[in-house]
């Protein structure tokens, strides 16, 4: 039995350099191995991950292998762990497990990258039921959830002690903080050149903003599409008032770089962002407190996506059936999910696992009361189309761009794409 864990670069070089090192072949043929009854018993299970969960996942995979007498290979994906993973895939070099988020499910079940994975009724009930709904899509099954996510509002308490009770209260705080020039920004929440759609969509929300309609059993419909309509505009008319040209409260300056930084260095009292923003905010000794994110005065509550990470079953492993094993009794375990959340806290998908963990880390309350009335992500392969339209053209109107007809235009853009 052998356990390596290595560090693969994003994109098709990486992809065929991954072919050439061995880790999976199109022939069928497993990849060599230092021990010849892990060859005769199902040679290698290729697993890849992120770099923080791969080293959680390596003692893991080792007990895994050494029960079972394979080779196991942990594997660190740097980015792009999407597009990478469909495009090795396709080259019939990918892993055997992969390990990422629930919304790329559409996009991997159309390019028939993952397959169903088999779960008892017992399983099944020891998770999450928003996580569960996660990773259902056309009625089955396409990966074992470990965690939860999704925005909440993270204020500096020396600056802000008491929670805002809308958008409003919120920028009128950080207004006056500036005036006194205790902080530099209103709000860290983050836009960018290029806008971002997940960290907006509470806001977009709560002034009556949609992506898709839903059927009569509550799926996402892409026939729906809630971008460019009358609705959408006035979201976004509400939405400019908080930008450059209003209140300075979202600014394109604000980035995915800068944000969270921003906040822990106390030129910020309010950050929107999820658990994986409060290692930060420890390690910069801010007191800081957790509540929903506000929405606009009479207007709907702001709802943030959940998101789920997932452990998926390549369709073109070479050994489905030990990731099958893998993932159905190895990741539903909660020594596992405790030490993927210790690697990154972020509240466990798996009931007893959240239990165990949550009595010492409160945040977890304070996240899982902040995504309460969250919308699931939406994992549909049309939701591809939504991002980047979406995001440009938030970007352009915080910056003061025409609210009509630059939503009119993100929609026609997104319409095309998805017809």
């Amino acid at each position: 039995m052998r356990v390596r864990t290595t560090t693969v670069a994003a994109g098709l070089a990486a992809v065929l350099a991954l072919a050439a090192a061995g880790c999976g072949s199109s022939d069928g043929e497993p990849a060599s191995t230092d021990s010849p009854d892990a060859a005769a018993t199902g040679g290698t299970l290729v697993i890849w991950a992120d770099d923080k969960r791969s080293a959680a996942l390596a003692p893991f995979a080792e007990k895994f292998g050494a029960d079972n007498g394979v080779t196991v290979e942990v594997q660190a994906i740097s980015k792009d762990q999407q597009t990478t993973f469909v495009t090795a895939s396709q080259q019939g070099s990918g892993p055997d497990v992969m390990v990422g988020a629930h919304d790329w499910i559409g996009n991997l079940v159309q390019n028939g990258a993952i397959e169903p994975v088999q779960l008892t009724a017992d399983q099944t009930a020891g998770f999450a039921d928003v996580a569960i709904q996660a990773v259902t899509f056309n009625g089955q099954l396409y990966g074992v959830p470990y965690a939860m996510e999704n925005l909440a509002l993270i204020r500096n308490t020396a600056f802000a002690p008491d929670a805002p009770a809308t958008i409003e209260e919120l920028i009128a705080t950080g207004q006056q903080l500036k005036a006194d020039g205790k902080v530099s920004e209103i709000l860290c929440l983050q836009v960018g050149q290029n806008g971002d759609a997940y960290h907006l969509y509470p806001l977009y929300t709560s002034a009556g903003g949609s992506l898709f309609g839903t059927t009569a059993e509550g799926d996402y419909d892409p026939a729906q599409l809630g971008v460019g309509t009358p609705e959408s505009i006035a979201a976004f008319e509400k939405i400019a008032t908080l930008g450059e040209k209003g209140a300075g409260a979202l600014k394109r300056s604000i980035t995915p770089e800068n944000s969270i930084a921003t906040f822990t260095s106390g030129k910020c009292a309010f950050l929107v962002s999820g658990p994986w923003a409060i290692t930060d905010a420890k390690g910069a000794n801010i007191a800081y407190d957790i509540s929903p994110v506000p929405g606009f005065a009479g207007g709907a509550p702001a709802q943030p996506f959940v998101g789920v990470q997932t452990f998926y079953v390549a369709a073109k492993g070479e050994n489905k059936a030990l990731a099958q094993e893998f993932v159905a009794n190895y990741t539903t375990g909660t020594d596992l999910a405790v030490a993927l959340y210790e690697a990154e806290p972020r509240p466990p998908a798996l009931t007893a696992a959240l239990d165990q963990v949550a009595g010492a880390d409160p945040d977890l309350a304070k996240f899982q009361q902040a995504g309460q009335g969250g919308a699931v992500l939406p994992a549909i392969p049309e939701m591809a189309a939504i991002w980047d339209p979406f995001g440009k053209a938030e970007a352009a109107i915080v910056g003061g761009a025409d609210v009509a007809s630059t939503m009119t235009a993100a929609g026609q853009t997104i319409a095309e794409q998805i017809k």
